[in-house]
């Protein structure tokens, strides 16, 4: 596994497009068959890509009014895109000369969107604070019946774990939250983070034990006194851990860190929150590009995060093997282990993706370019 990694390189046949048209690169999702790559660009478009041969499938030229910021597949041929015009829109990979339709019900930026694959539900989260699900079931032309499921201050980015058990929330003041035993038929109504932090119970009504909160400010090493904004929120891919990253409040720092998910009996009293998130691995950034959020990302596997570093990329695992996270959890934090860097642009690299299916990873940049990397041996 070190010795596949380790020759990760970019491929003779990487995307590079021109940049007046389509911007920065925000965001990339490849379908569940790993048969096309999608790139959310600054500039209302959608790009969609043959990953394997680099050929260019389709340019949604106006996707959306302003920037597009992130892309979810429903199924192999469904997927939704959710842009700063406050919308979020559904395309059908068979019939991309219109969308399949929009969804209005966001007052400010739409930042990402998740899927419950259980109840079909699709979630998005934005800038106005809000977490809403959309019914994709009864879905027409015209849109789809949605609801307020969920408000709070700060909110950046949410994520739901491979099981849709759990919700986690990560804020602009470095709050974590965590809703465990996820019912997303229920709306829940939060105002402010005083009432989060001494709040313990069920948020849900009567004695049901669905979507009990808990707050965090997870701990970043050597940040106990400063305050820390969580830009980018990850769930590994067996919903052992969660990947963030995070800045200072002065912005002069930047760390990605990785938390074990602590399941049982909490030990502390009641009257405390209790901490089901330990710090396991960490490893400081490069600090470039202030001001732009870098999206990480878990390989298929869960042995390797790729990580946003200035003009590249970096490939990371919890040891020099490797191994799986369960298999070298640490009995003190420890630093991540780089297996390889790889600097491939000539701007700052804002996101990146391993394929589902192939052993492959894309990454995009500031300036527009997507590269695309693979083994050589």
């Amino acid at each position: 596994m070190t010795s596949l990694y380790c020759s990760m390189n970019p491929a003779s046949e990487s995307v590079n497009l021109s940049t007046q048209t389509h911007g920065a690169v925000f965001n990339l999702e490849y379908s569940p068959d790993g048969s096309v790559l999608t790139v959310a660009c600054e500039q209302t478009e959608v790009l969609l890509f043959d990953p394997i041969s680099s050929r260019h499938i389709k340019t949604l030229t106006e996707a959306h009014e302003d920037c597009v910021n992130n892309i979810r597949f429903l199924d192999n041929r469904l997927f939704a895109t959710c842009s700063d015009d406050t919308t979020i829109a559904l395309w059908d990979l068979r019939k991309l000369n219109s969308k399949v339709c929009s969804l209005h019900g966001h007052a400010s930026w739409v930042k990402n969107i998740e899927y419950d694959t259980n109840t079909r539900l699709l979630v998005t989260s934005g800038f106005d604070g809000n977490v809403i699900t959309w019914d994709t079931n009864r879905f027409t032309e015209d849109g789809c019946p949605h609801k307020k499921f969920f408000h709070t201050r700060y909110l950046m980015r949410m994520r739901l774990t491979p099981d849709c058990s759990k919700m986690l929330i990560s804020t602009s003041s470095g709050y974590l939250l965590i809703l465990h035993d996820l019912d997303l038929t229920q709306s829940l109504e939060v105002g402010s983070y005083r009432m989060l932090r001494a709040r313990r119970t069920p948020l849900s009504s009567g004695l049901s034990p669905r979507n009990s909160l808990e707050v965090l400010t997870p701990e970043i090493p050597g940040e106990r006194d400063r305050g820390n904004c969580i830009t980018s929120l990850q769930l590994h891919p067996k919903g052992w851990a969660t990947l963030i990253r995070c800045s200072s409040n002065m912005d002069d720092q930047e760390w990605t860190c990785v938390y074990e998910f602590q399941e049982g009996a909490p030990t502390r009293p009641l009257v405390s929150p209790r901490c089901s998130l330990r710090l396991t691995h960490y490893i400081e950034e490069a600090n470039v590009g202030r001001g732009y959020i870098k999206e990480l990302c878990f390989s298929p596997d869960g042995r390797l995060i790729c990580s946003p570093y200035g003009y590249g990329v970096r490939l990371l695992a919890f040891d020099e093997g490797c191994g799986e996270l369960s298999d070298c959890v640490p009995v003190q934090t420890s630093v991540l282990k780089e297996i390889r860097s790889i600097y491939s642009h000539s701007d700052v690299v804002l996101t990146t993706k391993f394929s589902p299916t192939h052993c492959q990873l894309a990454s995009g940049c500031l300036s527009g370019r997507v590269a695309l990397y693979q083994p050589k041996f």
